[in-house]
């Protein structure tokens, strides 16, 4: 009876060291690797395609410290000629004067197009979906706000440029 335990034991040896040379094999010849790096994966970015949509009533803010720059960008939406009309466009001072970077906010996220159109309008804009400035009384309006930034200080006399 001893006989066939040694033997078992020798073939279950036999087993294991045959398993752990062919698994260390893998590893030096770099088949196999015990702790991966993960490689990133690049994740495709949709952008939704630039809608210039005249139907959106458009709230421009000036947030810098230059008097009558909102006026400006509201002159220049209206004068690209794509069909806003100055009862739609608004122009106003915000509650700050040192916003960075033009911004053109939208609400919803089906309006994401027609802020990009705007943008376009106006010479180039950052974009972004928030609800602050929706108006209280009509969550569901179709309105887009710009917040004029620092960023337009220099600039504030270029010609309007309209893209579609």
């Amino acid at each position: 009876m001893r006989g066939w335990v040694v033997l078992l034991w020798a073939v279950v040896a036999t087993i294991v060291l045959v398993a752990l040379g062919i698994f260390g094999t893998l590893l030096v010849s770099g088949k196999v690797t015990l702790f991966p790096t993960p490689t990133p994966t690049a994740t495709p970015v949709a952008t939704v395609a630039p809608v210039v949509d005249p139907s959106f009533s458009v709230l421009v803010l000036n947030a810098t410290p230059k008097d009558g720059l909102g006026n400006t960008v509201k002159d220049q939406i209206i004068a690209a000629n794509v069909g806003w009309a100055s009862g739609n466009v608004t122009a106003g001072a915000a509650g700050s004067k040192d916003f960075a970077e033009t911004t053109v906010y939208y609400a919803l996220p089906a309006d994401e197009a027609a802020a990009r159109g705007l943008a376009g309008v106006i010479g180039g804009a950052a974009v972004a979906q928030s609800n602050i400035y929706q108006p209280a009384t009509d969550p569901e309006a179709k309105q887009l706000t710009v917040v004029v930034g620092l960023d337009r200080v220099a600039g504030a006399s270029a010609s309007p440029s309209a893209t579609k």
